[in-house]
This record gives structure tokens, sequence and C-alpha cells, in this order.
């Protein structure tokens, strides 16, 4: 089983230099294989959204700086050599998605192939209307942007025509070094059924291991409908830094899991991280 982190946004100085590259050298150090920054490009004073992943429907984290994933994985990748920059995860369809194949290449070049977009279609529909995107239709969206993405990153003269996404003859370039890993985060069939069609991995937020088997079999034949393996499909989990979890994510085959940092410095992650690295990641703990 491979290991992620995600940065403590409830407590940390997040937003600075100082903690980013302090972060990304010592998870590194610890044993972690990747890093995996949220995204939420605005927050509303007041919502009526649902925030999925808590009972209360209120996201945990309403006041903490959220730096841009990307710019932040930046500075990771500048400090840590070997790390995968996740995102969990992105909203992409509050993206540009020819803007951001261009980043998202730009930045897999810049950290010599470390890039892994985690994407979903996002909850919160204040946020898309701030954003200036339509809520109502982001499933659809979705699809055509990761297709349009990799055409742009595949093909060295690429052309598109979709419902929202139209380009003829451009070139985009750096190209990545190679098409850039697409794990699609949810918890709905939805998402099961997109990771199935479309996805290099599946995210599926918020499912414990009991949860986790109906969404794979969801996934699942999804792929074989669409004629993939869904065996070559990764699967990533959510939960806390325990050995418990992870044993019990191991032994239903999933490939990663990820923990979340609640430390308010960095002195304090290794106190409680290290510990999970010596007897989690050394025991559990694959390339």
């Amino acid at each position: 089983m491979k290991f992620g982190v995600i940065p403590s946004y409830q407590n940390a100085p997040v937003e600075t230099a100082e903690y980013a590259t302090g972060f990304g050298r010592l998870v590194e150090k610890l044993g972690f294989e990747s890093v995996w920054p949220v995204e939420h490009v605005v927050m509303p004073a007041e919502y009526r959204s649902a925030y999925p992943y808590d009972p209360s429907g209120r996201m945990p984290i309403p006041d903490a700086a959220i730096p841009d994933p990307l710019i932040w994985n930046t500075w990771v990748a500048a400090a840590a050599q070997h790390l995968l920059l996740g995102t969990a995860i992105s909203i992409l369809p509050q993206r540009n998605p020819v803007v951001f194949a261009k980043t998202l290449a730009s930045l897999d070049v810049l950290s010599g192939g470390r890039v892994v977009l985690g994407a979903g279609i996002g909850w919160l529909r204040e946020e898309a209307e701030a954003v200036g995107t339509n809520f109502a239709n982001r499933g659809r969206r979705i699809d055509e942007y990761i297709q349009a993405m990799r055409t742009l990153w595949n093909d060295p003269v690429a052309s598109f025509k979709g419902e929202f996404v139209h380009f003829e003859a451009v070139k985009c370039s750096p190209r990545p070094t190679r098409s850039i890993p697409i794990h699609i985060g949810g918890h709905s069939d939805a998402a099961a059924r997109r990771a199935g069609r479309l996805g290099d991995g599946f995210l599926p937020l918020g499912a414990g291991p009991a949860e986790l088997a109906r969404l794979r079999s969801v996934m699942a034949d999804a792929a074989r409908e669409a004629g993939r393996d869904p065996d070559t499909i990764e699967i990533t989990c959510v939960g806390p830094a325990n050995r418990e979890t992870a044993q019990a994510y191991a032994d239903v085959g999933v490939d990663r899991l990820i923990v979340a940092s609640h430390e308010p410095d960095l002195a304090a992650v290794e106190r409680v991280l290290g510990p999970f690295s010596e007897s989690v990641i050394g025991a559990l703990g694959s390339s």
C-alpha cells in the first residue's frame, strides 16, 4: 500500500512558503509517497449546499486559507524530490480545461513527471456560481473536460469538438511526461461510474471498507462496459492515521491511503506521523 497525506488546513499556516516546503521535505522523509492539497476557490460566508462528508452538512474548515493546490504543489516539488503531487480534489468543472491542461503539463514537466490529478464535480453550488460556472451541468462538463485535456496532452497537434470545448489544430507545449493520471473523486454511484469509464484511479471520498465494496463494484461494471480492465484503475481512500484503518483498507485491496494532518506546526507533524511511519508505513508501505 502507498500512503499520501493532506496538510493541516484547520490548524497550520498552510499558505506560507515555509510550511509548504517544510511539510514536503518532512513527509517525504517519513516515507509518504504523495501529498494531496485540497481546493476551494472561494468559500461563501453563508451557503445552503450540504457538505457531503460530515453529518452536520457543514465544511469543517470554512475559514481556513486554502491556497491553489497546483501553486502550492510547485513549492513542494522544489523542496521534495520524489513526492507525487496530487489534488484532493480539483473541482474540474470550475476550470477552463485548455488553460488547466497547460498548467498541469507545466508542473508535470518541471517536477519530472510527478503530477496526479484528483478531480471531482464539486458540491458547493454557491462557489460554482461565484466562479461563473453552471452547477447543473457539471457532470457532463467534467466528462468532456477530461477527454479534451487528454487530447491536448497526447496529440502533438490537437483538435477537439464537443458540447462545451472546441479547438482546432492547436499545439499545447510543453506536453507532460505522460498522459497525467486522473483519479475521479466522489462518493456517489455517478462518480464510481465516471471512474470506471474515464479514470486512471478512483478516490471514493468518505467511503469506509463496507461502502467501498459496493462503489468498487459499480466502478468495475462501468469499466467493463467501456471495454476497460477495472483492475488497472487504482483505488485511493482517505482515513485516519492508524494501523487499524490502514490494515482494513489493505485487506480489501486499496492501493493508497491518504491521511490528514491536523497538527499546528511541523514539529507536531513529526511527533504524530513519525510513529505512524515507523509502525504502519514501514510494515504495509510499498513504492
